[in-house]
């Protein structure tokens, strides 16, 4: 449904796509606030509740399933849907996801559209209809 915007977390460690993902997602008015890693994450998380979370897999310090594993112990984040971002497309990944949490993967290379579609859906599943 247009119009809706929603906050979305983006972390990952590689400049050029964290600017790609902010590219794509605040062209349907998201507000989006990218950080390099995962400790740039959860100190992020302390002080504000998105509506989504989007999380590279492989970044340094902490990866995307540690973070998500954190972000689903948390009460007020438990709802919080959490996509995590990767190239690596086989069993133990999606295993791996499913153990912390995730609610989706997404795929690099990515489909701008596609992905823009599976966030706004993963949260208007969340939310109570209005």
């Amino acid at each position: 449904m247009p119009g809706m915007a929603y906050t979305i977390l983006v972390a990952d460690d590689e400049p050029a796509i964290r600017t790609m993902l902010e590219v794509i997602l605040s062209a349907d008015g998201h507000e989006i606030t990218a950080v390099p890693d995962g400790r740039a994450a959860l100190e992020y998380l302390k002080d504000h509740t998105p509506d989504a979370l989007l999380l590279d897999v492989k970044m340094p310090h902490m990866d995307g399933f540690e973070i998500c594993s954190r972000v689903k112990r948390v009460r007020r984040l438990q709802q919080t849907p959490v996509l995590l971002l990767t190239a690596q497309d086989d069993d133990q990944t999606r295993d791996h996801a499913k153990l912390v949490g995730a609610d989706d993967i997404v795929y690099k290379p990515l489909s701008g559209k596609n992905l823009r579609a599976r966030i706004t859906q993963l949260i208007q599943a969340r939310r109570p209809a209005q």
